[in-house]
């Protein structure tokens, strides 16, 4: 048997990587003679039915226990608190003790999940600065001191994640292209928890990983809340007719290139979904849902002809960063004064925390269909904000 505690140094004896846990001494043991092996196997009680998502698995057992399952088959068993671990459990199974802490959060698509259910007192590092934080829960955590920057993923703090006893740290599958980063943090006792959201087919198969992190941290009943509120957005517009209008989602870089998004990613797929369809159907070919790059450089006589008679502009301001009238957008590439969507005054942006906010894109593709159907007036955006004139008169 192996007891759950919060004694990181026990994680480099066990063969089983273990977060959170220690193993019982044999004195422990001998002690536990009431508890045999059997009374701890892990009997399956029932299997989460997932709605969109495709690149993870929950399992729940008896007991409290769960195990998550990801696409490339690392396997998390979670543990209630004060629960005995399985003594036969595979080698690669890696065991999350409740509660859940000390998490170091690198892929920044998660941090608004633990957010939104209300576990950031699992999370005491962060792979961004306070200052690249959009969501507010995490900035105001980072500010008080309770959650403190330990490096982006790439050149983590190994120093600091080792003496604060980070227990798990979680990625996105940019650490696969930084081997060296994810054997040291293995190497040191930090399990690496790969987040495969991006992989998602469909936009709310990444909303739904707050369930992932809910189930961590015990609270899967606000992730059920939170997500079924997204999956309602997004049943209100489902089967309706498309709207016909047609949508350029890029920004302008600071060489005056326009840059968009590969077809068949996600956001390209939220504008479908909320009925609108987007002009570029062939940048940089299809992509699926498993490409590192999501984004595209256009040469500017084909963003020009692509994009000059699209109904909407939707500027991306989380690169390009957030500008505030058409003249300011104009002022990027002289060419987009000749766009329809310019002349007509249907240029909108995105707010700067768009990409942060994983939890909410049933409410994107509702804002993109707000805008599409004309009926942002009455249903303003929350993501979506509308350029006008700086121009007087």
């Amino acid at each position: 048997m192996k007891r759950c505690s919060l004694l990181l140094a026990a994680v480099l004896a066990l063969s089983v990587i273990f977060t959170g846990c220690k193993a019982q001494s044999e004195a422990e043991t001998s002690g536990a003679s009431d508890k045999d092996s059997a009374a701890v196997s892990l009997v399956l009680k029932e299997h989460v039915r997932n709605e969109y998502a495709e690149q993870f698995s929950i399992d729940r057992y008896e007991g409290g226990y769960s195990m998550i399952t990801t696409m490339n088959g690392a396997r998390f068993l979670v543990v209630p608190e004060g629960a005995d671990v399985p003594g036969d459990l595979d080698k690669d199974i890696t065991v999350i003790c409740q509660p859940a802490e000390n998490f170091y959060i690198a892929a920044t698509s998660a941090m608004g999940l633990f957010a939104e259910v209300g576990a950031l007192d699992a999370v005491k590092f962060s792979g961004a600065k306070a200052e690249d934080w959009y969501v507010d829960a995490a900035k105001e955590a980072m500010d008080s001191g309770k959650i403190v920057y330990a490096g982006k993923y790439r050149e983590p703090d190994y120093e600091m994640l080792l003496s604060g006893g980070c227990t798990l740290s979680i990625q996105s599958t940019m650490i696969e292209h930084s081997p060296a980063v994810k054997e040291k943090l293995a190497s040191l006792g930090i399990p690496v928890f790969i987040d495969y959201a991006s992989y998602e087919p469909h936009p709310l198969g990444r909303s739904e990983w707050i369930k992932v992190y809910a189930e961590m941290c015990g609270k899967a009943d606000e992730a059920d809340r939170v997500f079924s509120e997204q999956s309602a957005r997004l049943k209100t517009i489902e089967g309706l007719e498309g709207t016909g209008k047609t949508a350029a989602f890029f920004y302008i870089n600071s060489a005056g290139q326009a840059v968009t998004r590969r077809s068949g990613d996600y956001i390209t797929k939220m504008i479908e979904l909320a009925g609108g369809e987007s002009v570029f159907e062939d940048a940089g070919g299809e992509s699926g849902s498993s490409s590192v790059f999501s984004t595209v450089v256009m040469e500017m006589e084909k963003f020009y002809t692509q994009a000059k008679d699209a109904d909407f502009i939707i500027y991306n301001s989380t690169i390009g960063g957030e500008i505030s009238t058409v003249e300011e957008l104009i002022a990027k590439n002289s060419l987009l004064a000749d766009f329809k969507a310019v002349k007509t005054g249907n240029v909108w942006c995105t707010h700067e925390n768009v990409y942060q906010e994983t939890t909410k894109l049933g409410t994107m593709i509702f804002d993109f269909h707000s805008v599409f159907s004309g009926t942002a007036e009455s249903e303003p955006p929350t993501f979506l904000y509308k350029l006008e004139s700086g121009e007087a008169g």
